[in-house]
């Protein structure tokens, strides 16, 4: 018995060895964005969202006034115009390849926590999903949904953050809960959304 023991602390201590002598390639993480392997500490910072697309303020020179959401699909960002030249910036995750769009909305409607109804022509796609879903964490809309004109699309929340920065949707725009939420709060009903591709 007492060998017994020793040789599953060895077992362990071994395990433990290996860990702390991990090669360095046991750090990296495939990014599709570049098409390489990277280190871990430089693709993600918050909450497993890529560090390019964490919410930052950046120099915006546009014609839209204050307060117009303008997405810019290829890039993966939202931006809401701030005074002085200036924009908060939003990572995004887009529509995929097939459901892109583009054109100018206003903001017809705000909700929290919202149910959501899959279109009939999602429900054709993707036969089991549900006629209605109510609003929660499980929702596919997260936290907040910003209604974008008399479109099927919303600026909305997700519970996956790992797809921000990805085209995965059905044409929805997606942030990360906490993002959402900060956006909601600033962008009011009837303001114009900017949709380039």
């Amino acid at each position: 018995m007492a060998r017994l023991r020793i040789l599953i602390a060895a077992f362990f201590a071994a395990i433990i060895s290996l860990a702390a002598t991990a090669p360095a390639w046991a750090s990296l993480v495939y990014d599709p964005d570049t098409n390489s392997w990277v280190s871990r500490s430089t693709i993600t910072t918050h909450g497993g969202v890529p560090a390019a697309f964490v919410r930052t303020t950046v120099p915006y020179d546009t014609k839209f006034k204050p307060g117009t959401i303008v997405i810019e699909t290829s890039q993966r960002y939202l931006y809401l115009v701030l005074p002085g030249g200036q924009a908060l910036r939003y990572g995004i995750g887009v529509g995929r390849e097939g459901f892109a769009w583009q054109g100018q909305h206003a903001v017809t409607r705000k909700a929290e926590w919202p149910g959501w109804t899959p279109p009939p022509e999602m429900r054709q796609r993707v036969p089991d999903l549900p006629a209605y879903m109510p609003g929660g964490p499980d929702n596919p809309l997260g936290a907040r949904a910003i209604y974008i004109g008399t479109t099927l699309y919303r600026i909305h929340g997700t519970s996956e953050p790992w797809t921000i920065g990805q085209a995965v949707s059905s044409g929805c725009i997606r942030l990360t809960n906490d993002d959402i939420i900060d956006l909601y709060d600033r962008v009011k009903v009837g303001s114009l959304v900017v949709v380039h591709q």
